[in-house]
């Protein structure tokens, strides 16, 4: 067993407290920049346009997983607390809801500037692991989306929460969703790199999937509980995603190789 009980706060900087889930956010965005802009893209006018690009993500993700959250999460909360909802610091994102807006703000770019859409979806997919590694990482560091009871011996007691040995359901999902996602994708990319949009496309589904497996382990959000067939809501929504993913894979790919 591991006694969690990190300070969620890095340092700080005078009266400005700097945490640790911030930090994830502006490291993985730096790495996954050097990562498409060094070895990913190849064409220097395209490395121009992914400057631009990098700044409609990061709108993107901010404004997706925020409202993905207050509409899909805790819609009844910040009805009556309107003036909570742009206070991300106070925490409360959701990664469903920043996948949609990074595809929103994709779209308005790619429309603004004549391009493939899915060329920088792709782009998007391959580094996004990282974030997502550093995130969760961050998450177990904050102690917040932790797992459910249990007696194994690399159980963690997240002293912040309560005297109970956990799941470490963040290291898992780091683990899956951030290390194991991104060897999968990448081993993809050389055979499906002329394909736009299948890289996307298997990102959903692979997501979905370890997503799903690893809720079974992750404590569900108290206000909203188990919602039907004992599964949590982030396991509805990633079946959702998964068939959505699936199917776009198959018409984007499987079906023009018939």
């Amino acid at each position: 067993m591991f006694i969690n009980n990190f300070d969620p706060v890095a340092f700080q900087v005078f009266s400005i407290e700097i945490r640790w889930y911030s930090l994830a956010y502006i490291v993985g965005l730096i790495i996954g920049w050097v990562y498409c802009n060094k070895i990913l893209i190849k064409d220097q006018n395209k490395r121009n346009q992914f400057e631009d690009y990098i700044i409609y993500i990061i709108i993107g993700i901010i404004l997706g997983g925020r409202l993905g959250y207050v509409f899909i999460y805790n819609p009844l909360y910040y009805l009556e607390n309107i003036i909570e909802i742009p206070m991300i610091w106070s925490g409360g994102m959701s990664f469903h809801g920043a996948v949609i807006g990074v595809i929103l703000a994709t779209l308005i770019f790619c429309k603004k500037n004549n391009q493939n859409i899915f060329y920088y979806l792709d782009l998007v997919a391959l580094s996004a692991p990282i974030g997502i590694f550093l995130g969760r990482i961050a998450n177990f560091i904050n102690s917040e989306l932790y797992g459910r009871e249990t007696d194994i011996i690399w159980s963690v007691k997240f002293i912040q929460i309560d005297n109970l040995n956990r799941h470490p359901s963040q290291i898992y999902e780091a683990i899956f969703e951030g290390i194991v996602l991104f060897i999968v994708l990448n081993l993809f990319y050389k055979k499906l790199s002329k394909k736009n949009g299948s890289i996307s496309f298997l990102f959903i589904i692979f997501y979905s999937i370890f997503r799903f497996f690893i809720e079974f382990t992750r404590e569900p959000d108290a206000h909203i509980g188990l919602v039907m067939f004992s599964m949590s809501l982030g396991q509805i929504i990633s079946i959702l995603f998964f068939i959505a993913g699936a199917i776009l894979f198959y018409k984007n790919y499987v079906s023009k190789k018939q």
